[in-house]
């Protein structure tokens, strides 16, 4: 189906919204003029976590990236906030109950606004790698270190399952066991989590490349940049500089020093997203072997599907998505989904991401996902590693170590600073709101001339904004052609558009269609629509 033919759209966001972001001449500027007292060189969830919590420690913030906020690894993740069930077979209970009190407190205090309770069924086989009794025990304890939150972990016979998931293969099903986590956009995720940072008092700029370090009497006291929209250069002055880069972390320390040690090593992890044959009301987490689990899971209407996990040694630019992925992928997935959700032409988009691992040897599906901060030669640090569902308990680690830093460079000289064990546990992301009670507030508070927004608009609204839905609808309203749909097979409005340009640092047709919307993930990323995005954003 082609787009609509808006021909009006790119001339209708001529003038931004109030309230708008800085453009990028002004940032570089204010970021040129000050010294920082932590300036973050990377825009991936550890990098905005950090730079979170840094500035509502009363710190000086500035963080940039190379490319746009969770544009490579933090975007390409399998969207879960889990407690990690399959830690539990390496005896980390602790680590599990960790886990478990990240993902509550985001899901229900910080951002209920951008993650949804979501259960799991995991398919137990004849012949499969671990029996019913097992998987059973493993739920229940599994669901007791979530305090039961999620209900209680338990078996279930596979003619019920088969009611909730039409497509599960139930040939040699012995019996299902049954858990609760919560899946998330963990691209829209990062974004709400860049702009609390901003609102904390920190300074961001996304396509702005680090093309070399500053020192003074050896120590790394800022950065060279050129900002990739139009090859300007300027720098950044900073006490502190933290290499938050992921699978760039090496690349950074060797600007330190040259004969740094490599010190991570990265695990490739591809998905496939797939057009759905029926509902589904679970997702499935099917054992592959006695490690490693693959996971089928209803997301933003489609079906994501994934992961591999394997040592990636080339450059991270070049990750992609390979036909080996693609097989392997569709091969494990057919463990437990029938052939008919499985075709190809049902795949709509594909992407890869890599894990950053802490290096040595071994397998890495076993490898630990721990966090690793080090200091360098010229007193930089670098962070490396870690999981999206405790993204929040990094940033407290890496500002806790900060913190500790011989000669106290941060807490004695910052003026107002407040150490990290003072701030309130559970700072909400901008938006937060129930989405059910925003998505009732859209339709039911439409413009009373002209078109009421449509239920599945509403709804994704409320699920990627939350309260600042109602921003959009706004525009919309201010506008009527901006309430169109981008393409009639997608939620997504041309408002939406405008928003991502003026308030939440869009600068290409990717950074909107990618990673502000979901129009790439569903295949519906044209050479027309992205023309119109393009015009759209190039209006500012």
């Amino acid at each position: 189906m082609s787009t609509p033919t808006l021909q009006t759209v790119p001339a209708l966001g001529t003038h931004p919204v109030a309230g708008s972001n800085p453009s990028r001449a002004e940032t570089r500027e204010q970021l040129s003029k000050a010294t920082y007292d932590l300036l973050v060189i990377g825009g991936g969830i550890l990098g905005i976590s950090t730079a979170w919590h840094a500035a509502q420690s009363g710190l000086r913030v500035a963080l940039v990236d190379a490319g746009d906020f969770a544009g490579a690894t933090s975007s390409a993740s399998s969207k879960l906030l889990h407690g990690g069930l399959r830690y539990l077979q390496t005896g980390a209970v602790k680590l599990v109950a960790e886990n478990h009190f990240e993902r509550r407190a985001v899901s229900r205090q910080v951002a209920p606004h951008l993650a949804n309770p979501l259960t799991f069924y995991l398919p137990v086989y004849k012949g499969g790698p671990h029996g019913a009794a097992k998987l059973g025990a493993g739920v229940f304890a599994y669901s007791a270190l979530s305090a039961f939150g999620d209900g209680v972990g338990h078996l279930l016979s596979p003619a019920k399952a088969q009611q909730d998931v039409p497509e599960l293969r139930t040939e040699n099903l012995k019996a299902v066991a049954v858990y609760g986590d919560d899946q998330m956009n963990d691209a829209r995720m990062a974004l709400m989590t860049v702009r609390a940072a901003v609102d904390a008092g920190a300074v961001v700029l996304n396509h702005a490349e680090v093309t070399g370090l500053r020192f003074t009497r050896g120590r790394v006291t800022g950065a060279e940049l050129k900002d990739r929209t139009n090859g300007e250069e300027f720098g950044v002055n900073a006490r502190l500089v933290l290499n938050a880069t992921g699978p760039w972390v090496d690349h950074l320390r060797t600007m330190e020093d040259p004969n740094a040690a490599p010190s991570i090593r990265l695990s490739k992890g591809a998905h496939l997203v797939l057009k759905r044959t029926s509902q589904w009301k679970a997702a499935l987490a099917t054992p592959i072997d006695k490690y490693r689990i693959t996971f089928a899971l209803p997301w933003e209407d489609m079906l994501l599907l994934g992961t591999t996990d394997e040592e990636y040694e080339g450059d991270p630019r070049d990750v992609s998505v390979t036909e080996k992925d693609i097989d392997q992928i569709l091969d494990e997935a057919a463990f437990s989904v029938r052939d008919q959700q499985l075709k190809r032409d049902l795949i709509t988009y594909s992407f890869a991401g890599l894990r950053v691992l802490p290096g040595g040897p071994g397998d890495t599906s076993k490898a630990k996902r721990e966090t690793v901060v080090t200091e360098g030669k010229g007193g930089m640090l670098s962070v490396a590693g870690g999981k999206w569902t405790t993204f929040r308990h990094i940033g407290r680690t890496v500002m806790k170590k900060l913190e500790s830093l011989p000669g106290h460079p941060l807490g004695d000289s910052a003026e107002g600073f407040v150490p990290i064990n003072e701030l309130p546990k559970r700072m909400p992301l901008p938006g937060v709101a129930n989405p059910r009670a925003v998505a009732h507030r859209l339709l039911v508070d439409g413009p009373a001339p002209g078109p009421r927004m449509a239920a599945d608009t509403a709804k994704h609204l409320a699920t990627h904004y939350g309260s600042l839905a109602f921003d959009i609808a706004r525009l919309a309203n201010d506008n009527p052609a901006l309430g169109e749909r981008v393409h009639p097979d997608a939620p997504e409005i041309w408002a939406q558009v405008v928003y991502a340009r003026d308030h939440e640092w869009a600068e290409t047709a990717d950074d909107v269609l990618r990673r502000r919307t979901t129009l790439t993930i569903r295949g519906l990323a044209t050479d027309e629509v992205r023309g119109k995005v393009q015009a759209l954003l190039e209006e500012k």
